[in-house]
């Protein structure tokens, strides 16, 4: 059985409230981006090269991708996330952390010597391959591009390796070091999913030297992206003024909810425009009370006042549900 918990899933929780949940627990846009029309095609023939350079054009496009780094696409970043460390020899890693638990995981599971830090560290002599996800997931710490550049420097020049997990970089596009890639020693994750509230589609891309990126293309093997979801992207990715506007909607949306959380007597920690992180004393009983009220949250094993809220669809579920439910077991 996977030893990783994931936000998402209502299976587990349905039985602590029988009615409608209203489920926070993850970080993906509950707006999604309008699914345009398809051709048949899409669905009846095998997906075929033009409608994947179609899509790799527009996520060069959207992302600031130079045109001699090597860029795939892949049927959710999970699936390059899980053959990144078959990429590398037994290595040293460091994981900034807490974060998205998958990275610790997989590259423990391929034999690697994993070390998870909760400080930006001040050197990097002792490790091989650094990994940060910016911004981080759950508290949204953001890391600068200065930062990022002086590490993969420092890394490169001796053969090591910075990996940028940038699942929600869409909401923070300036802190991207995208027009970088292409460099020896810098691998890009971007997820489509989140930011374009389509998880669903599974889609996401992997960005770095040719080489590295034409191993994991390989290794994923022919037809790894549906056609469905080639010309959803290419279309969502090539749409950059849905983009500015979005990001300008769930920036208004993220600062109602911050006020909620502290008309009800919550410590807004951080997070990001797609989820908010909560400071609560007992999260673990605070998100069971929530649950009674069928609304589903996230909490971590290793932080136990933490508490991650997803952003509601709809006024609605903004106004009245949610706030109800929080006056009726803040802490």
């Amino acid at each position: 059985m996977h030893a990783v918990a994931h936000g998402g899933d209502l299976s587990a929780v349905r039985a602590a409230y029988d009615g409608d949940w209203l489920d926070l627990s993850t970080g993906i846009n509950p707006l999604a981006y309008p699914l345009p029309a398809l051709a048949a095609e899409a669905w009846t023939r095998l997906p075929d090269a033009d409608a994947m350079a179609a899509l790799l054009q527009a996520a060069r496009g959207a992302y600031g991708v130079p045109a001699e780094a090597g860029l795939i696409a892949a049927p959710g970043t999970q699936a390059a996330i899980q053959l990144l460390p078959f990429l590398f020899p037994t290595s040293r890693i460091a994981i900034l952390g807490p974060t998205y638990a998958e990275h610790a995981h997989v590259w423990r599971a391929a034999g690697h010597q994993v070390t998870e830090r909760d400080s930006l560290p001040g050197t990097l002599k002792d490790i091989d391959i650094l990994l940060a996800v910016n911004p981080n997931n759950p508290d949204g710490r953001a890391l600068g591009l200065p930062l990022l550049r002086r590490w993969h420097a420092e890394l490169a020049a001796r053969g090591g390796v910075l990996i940028l997990d940038e699942a929600f970089a869409d909401t923070m596009p300036e802190i991207s070091l995208c027009s970088d890639a292409g460099k020896p020693g810098l691998l890009i994750l971007r997820s489509f999913g989140k930011f374009f509230g389509l998880a669903g589609l599974r889609l996401g891309f992997l960005i770095g030297p040719p080489d590295l990126t034409g191993t994991v293309r390989e290794a994923l093997g022919p037809w790894a992206v549906s056609g469905p979801a080639l010309q959803i992207g290419a279309a969502a990715l090539n749409d950059a003024g849905w983009q500015v506007w979005m990001r300008n909607e769930l920036r208004s949306r993220a600062q109602r909810f911050d006020q909620l959380m502290r008309d009800r007597g919550l410590h807004v920690l951080g997070g990001t425009l797609l989820f908010r992180l909560a400071k609560v004393r007992d999260a673990a009983g605070f998100a069971a009370a929530l649950r009674g009220q069928g609304i589903h949250t996230r909490i971590f094993d290793g932080q136990p006042d933490w508490m991650r809220f997803g952003l509601p669809a709809d006024e609605v579920e903004f106004c009245r549900r949610l706030d109800l439910a929080l006056r009726a077991v803040s802490p």
